[in-house]
């Protein structure tokens, strides 16, 4: 049964409410004061540093058509992204998840987009079987795959499978071709692979795993040796965050003071955006801040005094620390993070450049990046080609994926990780 008219204007009336509790607690003025107050630097309850402004703290504004058309400083420039079906159950008992890399290039490289990562992460219960397998060949040597035999757990099967597929993909399709890369290298999301680092907040058998376990250290050991890669080659690496959930900033000051917005994101916008006397968003140019260095949330298993895991690390371990700024874009109302390893935004003109190439990149295209774009483009599984792998997986498998009630009422709906 549908609402009736009544139902929604209740429902309406309710939300109108809510709006004027909420209109009389001040949320910009919130974020203005953390901005002004909290951030040079933000420290934790033990003194410790979270978030420091690199230079200046400040916000900057650049006209959208002048960005566009500037000259960025980065003549070319390689995206890297990876896709899955997303984690599946069969009737053997059996999860699986299947993820594909690809790398991309500006200009165009035909034969580099051609290249394929595969990744099948696969997880039993049954302790009598194992799955590991080695490279194997794939399209006349532009691809190749291989089986991961995912770690026992009791509980999280997807989310274990999942992590596993798209960040071992990602980061091996990246080292088999990072030589391929002249100017500058961009992933599609972040620096290091945060879905699974935050496997030590989620839950003690997932914490465990991720201390424990020689699957998921390889997998942070991958962006740990992709790091040293470029550092040595003096190309820079960042990660272009389309959407970013991290509450680690938010978290942080909540603990000091009042913090209304839900995320850093939505505290982000409230600090970049700009409005006419009329309260109307201006959407002339875009806004960022200065670049930080961070050691909060999962940044910090990587900042100079973490564990990274217990993962090597050949270089100087403050260089490897997290660093970001945020942009955004009042055309479509989105935030952006970027973040690059310490290594290359210690220089002041390196921040100065890889900033204004990003800059230039989301006026020109109302967006990420064409490399991300493409990148993406390249590794995205959609819901009919998931669909179609998986009745060929079953068909392999002799055997039907486990199917619930909803699936029958509402169709198969993609798990949100």
């Amino acid at each position: 049964m549908t609402l009736d008219p009544v139902h929604v204007d209740g429902i309406a009336s309710l939300a109108r409410q809510v709006r004027q509790t909420v209109e009389t607690s001040d949320q910009g003025a919130a974020a203005e004061t953390v901005w002004a107050n909290f951030l040079d630097p933000l420290y934790d309850t033990h003194g410790g540093e979270l978030l420091a402004p690199m230079g200046e703290q400040r916000r900057r504004m650049v006209d959208i058509e002048d960005a566009a058309l500037t000259e960025p400083p980065y003549p070319t420039q390689h995206g890297l992204d990876s896709g899955t079906i997303n984690p599946t159950t069969f009737k053997n008992g059996l999860v699986i998840d299947v993820a594909q890399a690809a790398m991309s290039a500006t200009p165009s490289d035909v034969e580099l987009h051609r290249g394929r990562t595969i990744i099948m992460a696969v997880h039993s219960n049954d302790a009598t079987i194992a799955f590991d397998g080695d490279w194997q060949g794939l399209d006349h040597g532009y691809g190749r795959r291989r089986v991961l035999d995912a770690p026992k757990v009791d509980r999280f099967e997807q989310r274990v499978v999942h992590a596993l597929a798209l960040y071992l993909a990602e980061s091996e399709h990246a080292l088999l071709n990072a030589d391929t890369v002249e100017d500058l290298f961009i992933l599609d999301g972040p620096l290091y692979p945060t879905g699974l680092l935050r496997w030590a907040d989620r839950d003690t058998e997932l914490a465990e795993l991720l201390d424990e376990s020689d699957e998921p250290k390889t997998v942070v050991g991958n962006y740990v040796e992709l790091v040293e890669r470029f550092v040595d080659r003096d190309v820079p690496l960042v990660g272009f965050i389309k959407n970013s959930s991290t509450k680690a900033l938010t978290r942080g000051v909540r603990k000091r003071t009042n913090a209304p917005w839900v995320n850093d994101t939505a505290f982000f916008r409230r600090v970049l955006e700009r409005r006419d006397e009329d309260g109307e968003l201006l959407t002339d140019a875009l806004t960022c801040t200065n670049w930080f260095r961070s050691r909060a949330g999962t940044d910090g298993v990587m900042a100079a005094d973490g564990d990274a895991l217990g993962i090597e690390r050949s270089l100087d371990p403050e260089l490897y620390e997290v660093t970001f700024f945020v942009c955004y874009d009042p055309r479509s109302d989105l935030v952006f993070r970027v973040e690059a390893p310490y290594a290359f935004t210690s220089d002041e003109e390196r921040r100065e450049r890889l900033t204004r190439q990003i800059l230039h990149d989301v006026a020109a295209r109302k967006g990420p990046p064409l490399a991300v774009a493409k990148a993406d483009e390249l590794a995205s599984i959609d819901r009919e080609g998931g669909e179609r792998l998986t009745r060929r997986i079953e068909q392999a498998f002799d055997t039907d994926r486990e199917k619930e009630y909803n699936d029958t009422r509402w169709g198969a709906a993609d798990e949100v990780f």
